[in-house]
């Protein structure tokens, strides 16, 4: 399972005062701290709230810090096409995620070629320009809408990461089952695109919201998630995130699972 590291995202306080002061140091420190994890790539998000042209420039400085501290490769996490577009200017890595885009048409059409000219992965998000469908159907029509208008671009089902989107559980109890379910749906109807989630959304408002988004991500993992977004901070979490692959066929002999034990970064 490829893992996203979740934690230089404005949405958090912290990270959004970091950003705004122009913190290299925090921002740099946050990278590493994550790729010392094992992560596969590190989502950056510069938040809302900007003057038109400042979010794009923002985000063309928060490229370049984290550049800066890590090769790792970057999941560009805006749906704005120039918030985007600043980040590709400054991106010099092969390996490249956007996230996201949805249904709607306008979008679709522009940050779809941008991710055809990059040759990027470009996670989409189940929805239309209406909001999150509360059911399955309405999540996987927004996916066909999707992959319909992409493969016009030039967008391969490959290149697609689906997120089936996660409700919080605290909200409505069914919504659980509606995320898993839709993940099911989109592996057997497009077995070339894969699926990613925000793993934390499921237990917004909830107490021990840890041990609910761990139960979550098991659940996923057996129904097909190739993709997490997730704190990696979180030792026990990545701990399971081996377990799961080990467990569903995806750790050949085992081998990284052991060798993480033998470094003593399996924890229960």
């Amino acid at each position: 399972m490829l893992v996203i590291g979740e934690r230089i995202n404005a949405s958090n306080r912290s990270i959004a005062e970091a950003i705004a002061r122009r913190d290299e140091e925090y921002v740099a420190n946050l990278a590493r701290a994550q790729v010392a994890t094992g992560v596969d790539f590190i989502d950056i998000n510069v938040g809302t709230g900007y003057s038109p042209g400042q979010d794009a420039a923002t985000m063309g400085w928060l490229v370049e810090v984290v550049q800066a501290a890590t090769d790792k490769p970057l999941a560009i996490d805006s749906d704005i096409p120039r918030v985007i577009e600043a980040a590709l200017v400054k991106y010099h890595g092969d390996r490249l995620i956007i996230n996201s885009v949805n249904a709607e048409p306008e979008k679709l059409e522009s940050v779809g070629r941008l991710a055809a000219d990059r040759q990027a992965w470009l996670v989409a998000l189940a929805m239309g320009a209406e909001g999150i469908p509360n059911h399955v159907e309405g999540r996987l029509a927004a996916c066909e809408l999707i992959l319909t208008h992409l493969s016009r671009l030039g967008v391969q089902a490959e290149q697609v990461f689906f997120d089936p989107l996660v409700l919080p559980i605290a909200v409505d109890s069914n919504q659980g089952m509606v995320t898993l379910k839709t993940i099911e749906e989109i592996k057997s109807r497009y077995p070339a695109a894969r699926t990613v989630m925000g793993l934390s959304n499921v237990s917004y408002g909830m107490p021990n919201r840890k041990l609910i988004n761990r139960a979550f991500l098991l659940m996923a993992a057996c129904v097909g998630l190739d993709a997490v977004i997730l704190d990696p901070l979180d030792a026990q979490m990545m701990s399971l995130v081996k377990a799961a692959d080990m467990l569903m066929g995806k750790d050949p002999s085992c081998r990284n699972y052991l060798r993480a034990h033998r470094k003593g970064t399996i924890v229960d």
